[in-house]
């Protein structure tokens, strides 16, 4: 990933059909969205695309169909461990990298059980790294199905192969994100994208290459615009609103996620269907009317700013 300029890198949905097919019409849509938004790269294949609820053969046509729709315009990274021994790991990495991805990114969940110590992660890491030649990878500390956080030690040494260039953070901790950022300088490639929003600036000011978060399926123009802008000294006031809103409305934005993502995606007019194949909860009418709120709120929040709505 560039990392002159800091840049958000969504987490993809998955688009379904009524009858929970995957809808490529929808993929396209959803894509070219977050592309006219100003994504500096998008992560197909993640936990919010419902990976763990799609067949190896749809992971890769999901994968395929984005690498075409992008057409080169911005990187795509997605997700190519999915358990098992190393070699079957490593063997499904090459499949996914042969769909035209600028990195193959890693589920740190994965590649180790809960109760083994990161001695034994950190040897299937380097097996991973030998049977996968010279394929860019990434790490994703993935909450599901259980969320594995890397050290700022373990980082260093994977960093230093030059082989990691991608790694998206969610140990919702401003200062190991700064130490990670520190042990990670060996390799002026690799970069750190941040999931949590309430430290979204702070993050940023710290050096991490930019942000990959679920608030992005949600107004993906105002992530790139605090991408854009973080630092900006004449519009630190419009910064602190930014951030105050992504803090104050977290919550609303986690419930019976991505049925809530796509509800608010059709408040913007894109056309997608609010079919999920993982059961995420009930969408009540009253969380119903929580989204309304959020939409409206933002609706304020961006004329007062002035980022259009792509």
């Amino acid at each position: 990933m560039e990392q002159s300029k800091k840049g958000f890198i969504p987490v993809m949905l998955t688009p379904f059909k009524d009858n929970g097919a995957v809808d490529y019409v929808a993929l396209t849509r959803l894509t070219e969205m977050y592309l006219r938004a100003g994504a500096a790269g998008v992560f197909a294949n993640c936990l919010s695309s419902e990976m763990f609820e799609l067949s190896g053969e749809e992971r890769l046509a999901i994968i395929r169909h984005v690498v075409e729709t992008v057409d080169g315009a911005v990187p795509v990274v997605a997700t190519g461990t999915f358990g098992g021994p190393v070699e079957k790991q490593a063997d499904f990495v090459k499949r996914v990298y042969d769909t035209g991805t600028s990195a193959v990114i890693a589920i740190s969940s994965l590649l180790a059980d809960a109760d083994e110590p990161d001695a034994v992660f950190n040897d299937r890491v380097f097996d991973l790294f030998d049977q996968t030649k010279n394929i860019p990878l990434g790490f994703y500390e993935c909450p599901v199905p259980y969320k594995r956080l890397l050290s700022a030690e373990q980082l260093h040494h994977f960093a230093a192969t030059g082989r990691i260039i991608y790694h998206k953070d969610t140990c919702l901790n401003l200062d190991m994100v700064k130490q990670k950022l520190e042990a990670s300088k060996i390799n002026p490639a690799f970069g750190l994208y941040d999931a949590y929003m309430v430290h979204a600036v702070e993050s940023l000011k710290a050096g991490s290459a930019g942000l990959s978060c679920i608030q992005g399926n949600f107004f993906p123009e105002l992530i790139v615009w605090l991408c854009d802008h973080y630092a900006d000294e004449s519009r630190q006031h419009e910064v602190a609103m930014v951030q105050e809103f992504l803090t104050e409305n977290m919550d609303v934005m986690h419930n019976v996620y991505p049925v809530i993502a796509k509800y608010y995606l059709t408040k913007r007019g894109l056309k997608i269907s609010t079919i999920t194949r993982r059961d995420v909860g009930y969408f009540s009418p009253a969380i119903r009317n929580k989204i309304e709120d959020l939409h409206s709120n933002y609706t304020m929040l961006r004329s007062e700013i002035g980022i259009y709505q792509y």
